[in-house]
């Protein structure tokens, strides 16, 4: 469990986006932005494969970020199908390095979980060819649906994370393939597992677990 929670907001192109941070014990390794599902579909920052990577991190002393999408819970705005979502986890993702400039060069992780892979995919690309000075130094995508929400052209590193349920019932396996073969990417398949993992967080935990040692061993 984090050592304390706090809420806060940032600001993005449609007004307040409202957050969750979550903070280890001592001082931060550095810091992971997690991304929830789908904001029509009941997605939030409390969704329990978000809370299991937020977890995840600040067990090895990360700052967790979990911030709410437009028109879900204070967060100002309307559902934008990725586009909006995008340019306020950019907007986020500068604010929070200069609110805590501690974090500034830390490393850290861009994760998130079904519709929220697809906005973290694109937040990267964004921060890539933007230039910027300390891009995530990996991506973790669980229940990729990035797919169904690109509206530009996706970059990602080499050593992004893939994790999709054998029996996703949301997204389905093939589709998930499908995606990653044209990025020449790797999938972590969860057997028997369905697109919310129902019964097998502790599998999300040792994968992003794994993910963090690469991360903070670089």
């Amino acid at each position: 469990m984090a050592a304390r929670t706090e809420t806060t907001t940032f600001t993005g192109e449609a007004g307040a986006i409202d957050c969750a941070i979550d903070w280890p014990d001592g001082a931060p390794r550095g810091w992971a932005l997690v991304l929830h599902p789908h904001p029509l579909q009941g997605g939030a920052r409390e969704n329990k494969i978000v809370t299991t990577i937020a977890r995840a991190c600040v067990q090895r002393g990360l700052v967790a970020v979990r911030p709410n999408f437009r028109g879900v819970g204070a967060s100002e705005g309307s559902f934008d199908r990725a586009q909006g979502e995008t340019a306020d986890m950019v907007a986020l993702a500068t604010q929070f390095r200069e609110r805590y400039p501690d974090q500034a060069g830390q490393p850290w992780l861009l994760a998130g979980f079904s519709f929220g892979t697809a906005v973290a995919a694109q937040t990267y690309s964004v921060l890539a060819e933007a230039g910027d000075a300390v891009l995530p130094s990996t991506v973790l995508l669980t229940g990729p649906a990035v797919g169904r929400f690109t509206f530009r052209e996706v970059t990602l590193p080499d050593d992004t994370v893939l994790v999709h349920g054998e029996t996703d019932e949301v997204v389905p396996l093939a589709e998930a393939m499908d995606w990653a073969r044209t990025r020449a990417l790797p999938v972590v398949v969860v057997p028997d597992a369905s697109h919310f993992f129902h019964g097998k967080l502790l599998t999300i935990k040792r994968q992003t677990l794994a993910c963090l040692t690469r991360v903070l061993a670089g």
